[in-house]
C-alpha cells in the first residue's frame, strides 16, 4: 500500500494549487517543499500577470481574496520600437471584468501556502528531493528532511518543481536574453493599461501595479548587467529612451533583479506513476505572461482528471494518458505562441519589421481575431 495517493514535489503556487484542488476527495496527499521558512522570508518581488482565467481558478480554490489588492489590467497596448503598427486589447471589448491582474510572486506563493496550511488535509514536508523513481504500482521519492535520507511511495508523483526532474528529460533552447524587473513611477497615471513594446533586444513590458508600474525588460545579458548597475537617474533615462513618452517622465525606480531566459519543455510529461506540471513541464519566456497561468491550468486539469477515479486508478497508465491528451493542445499552444513572439519580434530585420507592423495593424482592425487572441490568452485552448 503506497504512503500517499498523490505526493506533490514542489510547494510553490502550482504545487499548492494542486493540493488545494484535491481537498475533500478522501485522498492521502503530501507535499515535498524544499524552501525553508528562512528562505521563504527572502522576498521574491517578480511581477506576475494573472489572467482572468487564473483568477477564476483561484476563486474556486478559495484563495483569491488573499491576493488583494491585485491591480487589474483593463487594456493592453502592443507596439514595436522603430516600426509602425500597434494594437490595443480591451477588457470591455472581450466582455471580461479585466484582462489580467498584477501581483508579485511572493504574494501569490504566500496566499496559496497560507490557504494550504489553514485548510490542512495534506502533509507538508520540508525536504530536498534527490531522486524520483517511477514503477508499475507506485513511484518513490527520495529526499532528505534533515535527519538523513528517506523515501516515500505514492500512486502518483506530481512534480511541480522544475529543478526536481533530471535535465535529460528537458528540451532546452537558450534565448540568450536576460530579463530585468523593477518598479517605477510615472508622471502620467497608468489608468490600468499594460504596455508591451517590442524592441530588437526583446520585449519591454510595463504593467500597472498599485500606483506605479512593474517593469519587465528583456534584453541581452550584457545590457541587463549594465542596467542593474546604473544609478537610478541613468536607469530611468535608458527606460525613457526605450519606451518613449506615452506615460510622461519616469521618476522613482526600485531595486533591479535579473535572471536568464530559456525555453524548457518536458516531452513526454509523464512516465510510469510520475507526471510533470508547471515549470517542471514547461518553462516559457515571460512575453505575454503565459507561463504561470499555464501552470495553474495544469494543476486544475490534473485535479479534475482524478474526480471520477478510485484511488487505485490514480497514476495508472490510462490516467496519465488521459491527462496528457487533455493538456496537449493548451500546452503546445502556449509554448508555440510565446516562442514565436520571441523569434518574430526580437530582431531588427527590416522585412520582418514591416511584416510585424502589418500584422499588428491587421489584428487591430479585426475585432473577431482580437477576441480570439484575448480568449486564448485568458483561458487557454479551452477559451
Amino acid at each position: 500500500m503506497p504512503d500517499y495517493d498523490v505526493l506533490i514535489v514542489g510547494g510553490g503556487p502550482v504545487g499548492a494549487a494542486l493540493a488545494l484542488a484535491l481537498r475533500g476527495r478522501g485522498l492521502a496527499v503530501g507535499v515535498l517543499e524544499a524552501r525553508t521558512p528562512r528562505a521563504a522570508a527572502r522576498r521574491d518581488a517578480r511581477p506576475i500577470a494573472l489572467s482572468h482565467g487564473s483568477r477564476l481558478i483561484l476563486e474556486r480554490l478559495g484563495t483569491w481574496d488573499r491576493l488583494q489588492p491585485a491591480t487589474a489590467i483593463l487594456r493592453i497596448h502592443v507596439s514595436q520600437r522603430g516600426g509602425f503598427g500597434r494594437v490595443e486589447l480591451g477588457a470591455d471589448e472581450a466582455r471580461l471584468p479585466a484582462l489580467g491582474y498584477v501581483v508579485d510572486y511572493d504574494t501569490l506563493a504566500a496566499a496559496l501556502a497560507g490557504a494550504l496550511e489553514a485548510e490542512g488535509g495534506c502533509r507538508l514536508i520540508r525536504a530536498t528531493v534527490s531522486a524520483l523513481d517511477g514503477g508499475p504500482e507506485a513511484a518513490l521519492a527520495h529526499f532528505d528532511a534533515g535527519a538523513g535520507p528517506e523515501q516515500s511511495s505514492a500512486r502518483l508523483l506530481a512534480v511541480a518543481d522544475g529543478g526536481a526532474l533530471p535535465s535529460a528529460r528537458m528540451q532546452t533552447r537558450d534565448y540568450h536574453q536576460t530579463v530585468v524587473t523593477t518598479r517605477v513611477t510615472s508622471a502620467i497615471p497608468h489608468r490600468n493599461v499594460a504596455y508591451e513594446r517590442f524592441t530588437p533586444e526583446g520585449p519591454l513590458a510595463l504593467l500597472p501595479m498599485g500606483e506605479g508600474l512593474a517593469v519587465v525588460w528583456t534584453t541581452t545579458p550584457a545590457h541587463a548587467q549594465q542596467l542593474c548597475e546604473l544609478p537610478e537617474a541613468a536607469f530611468l533615462e535608458r527606460l525613457q529612451d526605450a519606451f518613449g513618452g506615452r506615460l510622461g517622465a519616469f521618476r522613482r525606480a526600485g531595486a533591479c533583479t535579473s535572471f536568464p531566459l530559456a525555453l524548457r519543455v518536458a516531452d513526454p510529461i509523464a512516465k510510469p506513476r510520475v507526471v510533470a506540471l508547471g515549470n517542471a513541464a514547461q518553462t516559457l519566456h515571460p512575453v505575454a505572461g503565459q507561463g504561470l497561468n499555464l501552470g495553474l491550468r495544469d494543476a486544475w486539469e490534473l485535479a479534475g482528471t482524478m474526480q471520477a477515479l478510485i484511488p487505485g486508478e490514480i497514476g495508472a497508465g490510462a490516467h496519465l494518458r488521459a491527462y496528457g491528451a487533455r493538456r496537449r493542445v493548451d500546452r503546445r499552444g502556449g509554448i508555440v505562441f510565446t516562442d514565436a513572439l520571441v523569434r518574430l519580434f526580437s530582431n531588427d530585420i527590416a522585412p520582418l519589421r514591416i511584416v510585424r507592423g502589418l500584422g499588428l495593424a491587421a489584428l487591430g482592425a479585426a475585432p473577431p481575431f482580437k477576441d480570439f487572441v484575448v480568449r486564448r490568452m485568458t483561458f487557454g485552448a479551452r477559451g
